[in-house]
């Protein structure tokens, strides 16, 4: 066994891998909710979420220049705050999140892989997280490789139904001028669409795995949340052209909705495209949780255990077998919705941590081969903590 992991990873597919985490299945969802809540002017709260998770975004480019490192937060809090104990927490919880959404995401592609072929939900369940537990363990390029393949079938998919949400009648609400702006639903459909574009802090768990991170990271991080940007907020402008916004809000398929007035054809091969989305964000968490623990061998004692590479493979195995049997026995026993919802909340006080840990580290060390100016991670702590609180009113309201 090694303890190094081996850097084969590029821009392209380092944007790839972000693009199909902040896409995911996700995208087939949140565009009918977003819809119902915000109607004719969805697509400017899929923009204005983007544009929340900018300061957040470019704190973690900076953080992963300064520490390309593969325990992403704990190694940022760690080195920023001085706090081992937090840094170990923080990793757990990232590691907990990414296991709980591989398997939110298994039992959602298992149950589009159903609706078309006849298999037991079980073994489905079993085999698809095994065959993905394989293909994380062969390589990191190989695994990227996969993801991006899987990324760009989803791609192609979103833009054929942008192409149908356009060539469709438009609704009654299509007109000029637009109606009034509903700020109470873009403010609700901006916070629960600022989580579609939370996929950077899985990015940053691959630095040791990267060409040049110094460079490459901050750039593939910064056009991975464009291009998601773009592709949300066409999709949603499809959509609330083609489909009443009240259909499209009550509806569990939305993208099949727009394809079907635009081409009055059925949408079967968008459950195809939503099993490929979701091949690609379990095999996304389980590569991101498996190097979190490894990273987390570098510093403490007890996750050395972790800090192993495959010789051949420059893969870590045990976090690699670890993660992917925990996330196929979630899926089968775990109520992984209501676990989503909370490791998502600890996601937003993690972010402000790491930005705070940011503030202290611009202290500490200035010189940095990628640099933001010193107000950013100030203005990303602030939006956490912001939001945080909104998703808690959004709970109990």
């Amino acid at each position: 066994m090694a303890d190094t992991l081996k850097r084969r990873i590029g821009l392209g597919l380092l944007t790839a891998y972000g693009v199909g985490i902040m896409v995911g299945a996700g995208i087939y969802v949140l565009t009918g909710a977003a819809a119902g809540v915000a109607g004719m002017w969805a697509p400017l709260a899929f923009l204005l979420a983007a544009l929340v998770s900018v300061p957040t975004a470019l704190s973690f480019s900076e953080l992963s220049a300064r520490i390309p490192e593969a325990a992403g937060d704990s190694s940022y809090i760690e080195m920023g705050l001085n706090r081992h104990g937090l840094a170990v927490f923080v990793g757990w919880i990232n590691v907990i999140a990414g296991t709980v959404a591989g398997s939110a995401v298994l039992r959602g592609g298992v149950g589009y892989l159903t609706s078309f072929v006849d298999i037991p939900f079980v073994v489905a369940v079993v085999g698809l997280g095994v065959i993905l537990t394989l293909i994380a363990l062969v390589g990191v390029l190989e695994s990227l490789a996969f993801a991006a393949i899987l990324t760009i079938v989803e791609v192609i998919g979103l833009l054929l139904v942008i192409w149908a949400g356009f060539s469709a009648p438009p609704v009654a609400e299509w007109s000029i001028p637009l109606p009034p702006p509903e700020w109470a639903g873009i403010a609700g459909a901006t916070i629960f669409a600022f989580f579609a574009f939370i996929g950077f802090d899985d990015m940053v768990n691959m630095a040791e795995e990267t060409r040049r991170p110094e460079r490459t990271m901050p750039r593939g991080i910064l056009l991975a949340l464009a291009i998601t940007a773009l592709l949300y907020a066409l999709v949603s402008l499809a959509a609330v052209r083609a489909v009443p916004r009240e259909v499209l809000g009550m509806s569990e398929r939305p993208l099949a909705l727009v394809w079907e007035a635009g081409t009055g054809q059925s949408a079967v091969f968008l459950s195809v495209i939503a099993v490929a989305a979701a091949l690609n964000g379990i095999l996304a968490q389980i590569v991101m949780a498996s190097r979190v623990l490894y990273g987390l061998g570098k510093r403490s004692p007890g996750f050395a255990i972790f800090r192993h590479s495959h010789p051949r493979f420059g893969t870590p195995v045990l976090g690699t077998v670890a993660v992917g049997g925990v996330t196929i026995a979630a899926a089968l026993t775990l109520p992984v919705a209501t676990l989503a919802e909370i490791t998502t909340q600890a996601l937003l006080v993690v972010f402000a941590i790491v930005n705070a840990s940011l503030i202290a580290l611009k202290r500490k060390a200035p010189a940095t081969p990628f640099d933001v100016p010193s107000y950013v991670p100030w203005a990303g702590l602030i939006l956490c903590v912001a939001l945080f609180a909104a998703s808690l009113v959004g709970w109990f309201v």
